[in-house]
């Protein structure tokens, strides 16, 4: 997110996708205006966080809800221990903001991997995950704290990361790794080579899923042996977009084509494409619906009724 909008218009343009009957039925778009530049998502409840150009902010169906100032709030984020944990690309810290009060209550000196803001906060394991410094070092934050617990070693250039399956994963896009971290031993116990330009991955339905966003396929890989079991081939490129899980399927914001794609976890199968090519912007699943921004449309949608989606 973040930079990648800038070519979305001539990709969409580029690439034409026949509508299916999945399109077709696809369930009906709730749009809010955003003013700024409305990016990723965290899930609060019946509502989301979204970072926004100097804050972070709270939405609902029916409007935004609460607003936090921040310095530059980026990547995605994180809602555990009744916080939202956010990264602040310049300040290099990870807030914490008291999720009742909308006030921060920590900013932690983590140090942030990827100052130009692609990168996930994430929980798991009674801590808070993330990537700390380009040369490959992750931060595990303790909550109760407010500190940052260990550092681990992991490949240059880590900067995505997801806690599932019982694992931390973390992806270097220029080492072209998925790594998993065991959090008992704070170590990389497994690695896999992956495709050209791995971006955000997420750990559910029974595998890790990462976005091999040069190639325009999302790799499945089995998360007891590390071996890629299958790709996906969406578009001609991924760049850039966003990835959940959930309800028995994939979910996958695209910046050309359509607003999102549906896949089959066990046959990966496209089941389908979902509304117009609206640029660069996130994605988070919730059983009652899909939440999806459009920074440069300054949207946020929402999707209603996803167990009805690629059905």
């Amino acid at each position: 997110m973040t930079e990648r909008a800038r070519g979305w218009a001539a990709a969409a343009l580029g690439c034409c996708i026949a509508l299916t009957p999945a399109m077709a039925a696809a369930p009906a778009e709730q749009v809010q205006t955003v003013p700024g530049f409305a990016d990723f998502l965290a899930v609060d409840g019946d509502s989301v966080w979204a970072t926004n150009v100097g804050r972070v902010e709270r939405w609902s169906r029916s409007g935004k809800r609460a607003e936090v100032a921040m310095t530059r709030p980026c990547g995605a984020m994180a809602v555990a221990f009744r916080s939202l944990w956010v990264a602040d690309c310049k300040q290099r810290t990870l807030n914490r903001i008291d999720l009742k009060t909308a006030k921060i209550i920590a900013a932690i000196p983590t140090g942030i991997a990827n100052p130009a803001g692609e990168l996930n906060v994430v929980a798991g394991a009674g801590s808070v995950w993330v990537a700390s410094d380009a040369t490959g070092m992750l931060a595990r934050i303790d909550p109760a704290r407010n500190q940052v617990a260990t550092s681990i070693r992991v490949d240059p250039g880590t900067c995505f990361l997801s806690f599932g399956l019982g694992s931390l994963w973390a992806v270097s896009a220029t080492r072209q790794t998925l790594q998993k971290v065991d959090p008992g031993t704070n170590s990389v116990v497994q690695t896999t080579a992956l495709g050209r330009e791995p971006g955000f991955l997420v750990a559910g339905e029974g595998a890790v899923w990462v976005q091999e966003q040069g190639d325009g396929t999302v790799a499945r890989v089995d998360p007891v042996t590390g071996a890629v079991s299958g790709r996906v081939k969406v578009d001609e490129t991924l760049k850039y977009g966003d990835i959940d899980a959930g309800g028995g399927k994939i979910w996958l914001r695209t910046t050309a084509g359509q607003s999102f794609v549906v896949i089959d976890p066990k046959s990966l199968a496209i089941r389908a494409r979902v509304g117009k090519a609206s640029g660069s912007g996130a994605l988070r699943y919730t059983r009652a619906g899909v939440w999806t921004t459009a920074h440069d449309a300054h949207t946020l949608s929402w999707w209603k009724k996803p167990g009805r989606i690629g059905s």
